[in-house]
């Protein structure tokens, strides 16, 4: 059947050898509809990020870009500005059918942690075609913190799937006509809209702008850093932000989502064509999300940056769609049941990372 692998799809890859990897692969590394990735233990630092385009293979491009090499055996503080070459434990053979994408975790994408896949012959980042047999990398670069990384950090994930699975507007409609998709109107145009929240039910903390000069954060480290110290708090009651070019914003949705268990969703600009700012996104829901205990729905955190100018963002402003995909069975754990979920049933909400001072 079309659609994202599930949990028990992906185990059988492994065991089947299309997945392999340096060190065995952890149960936990596999999620409802997606395998975390983990970091090898080397990293260059290169001067300019790359693809290795058609007939080519990473390691042969690498010799254009290194500027020096790495070990993180015993952790390794990967700059902020820089752009690095990570190999991941994992390799992939995939069989015919099965093409892949790639997407940042959700903590990675809430540190401004621009962390994309790229392969050997690829021309684009985070898509490997079907029947991809090749080593995996990961191309990191820190925009807004440095941090300190160790081999076998999960900082991205990859979600398999066979044919077509994207679901058209007509059948989004239906699907959110049985079991609704999103608290108010559903605006469905090449996939569900959502929008910027800037007037709160309660208080009027709308978000967070990550502090320019900040220290170097510990992945592994949970909890540990006081948010204050690498984060100004943003308030209005007016409904309106205007954003700071360079600078990047956690903000939240104004609708509160939910992805069926027959489902798995990513995220997407809703118009590319705005030039003034970005939003960019840890862009994989898993099946569900905001689904069942968690009650009527998540909201989503959204991770944006404002580029040229300043500008005005205004509450209830369009900024996002997400594109819902059918999957191929249903997973045997669902999002934040069994498994360790930081963000199920969330707000607004930091990178795991962070506590309140």
């Amino acid at each position: 059947m079309n659609g994202v692998l599930p949990d028990h799809a992906l185990r059988q890859l492994i065991e089947t050898g299309c997945i392999t990897a340096e060190r065995p692969i952890l149960p936990e590394q596999i999620q409802p509809a997606s395998l975390d990735l983990r970091l090898g233990t080397t990293a260059w630092r290169l001067r300019a990020s790359f693809l290795a385009g058609r007939g080519r293979k990473v390691s042969e491009r690498l010799a254009d870009f290194e500027m020096h090499r790495m070990d993180l055996s015993d952790g390794a503080v990967l700059e902020k500005g820089c752009v690095y070459l990570v190999p991941l434990m994992e390799r992939l053979s995939l069989p015919t059918g099965l093409d892949a994408v790639a997407n940042a975790k959700s903590s990675t994408g809430r540190l401004d942690l621009l962390t994309r896949l790229i392969t050997d012959e690829g021309t684009e980042f985070d898509r490997l075609p079907e029947g991809y047999d090749g080593p995996i990398y990961a191309e990191i670069c820190p925009r807004s913190f440095s941090v300190l990384v160790r081999p076998g950090m999960r900082l991205n994930q990859l979600r398999l799937r066979q044919g077509q699975a994207v679901l058209s507007d007509t059948d989004l409609r239906a699907l959110h006509a049985r079991e609704p998709l999103v608290t108010g109107e559903a605006l469905i145009d090449e996939g569900l809209g959502f929008s910027v929240d800037l007037r709160p039910e309660q208080g009027d903390l709308v978000g967070y702008r990550a502090r320019p000069h900040s220290g170097v954060i510990d992945l592994d480290r949970i909890g540990a850093y006081r948010a204050s110290d690498f984060w100004d708090e943003l308030r209005t009651r007016d409904g309106q932000l205007i954003l700071d070019p360079g600078a990047f914003y956690i903000l939240v949705s104004r609708e509160a989502v939910a992805i069926p268990p027959e489902y798995a969703a990513e995220m997407a600009p809703y118009l590319a064509m705005v030039g003034e700012f970005r939003v960019h996104y840890a862009g994989f829901f898993d099946p569900g999300f905001g689904h069942g205990a968690a009650g009527h729905g998540a909201r989503g955190v959204l991770e944006v940056r404002c580029h040229e100018a300043p500008f005005a963002l205004e509450h209830g402003q369009v900024v996002g769609r997400l594109v819902y995909e059918r999957m191929a069975a249903l997973p045997e754990r669902l999002y934040g049941t069994g498994i360790a979920s930081n963000y199920q049933g969330q707000g607004l909400k930091l990178a795991k990372q962070f506590r309140a001072d």
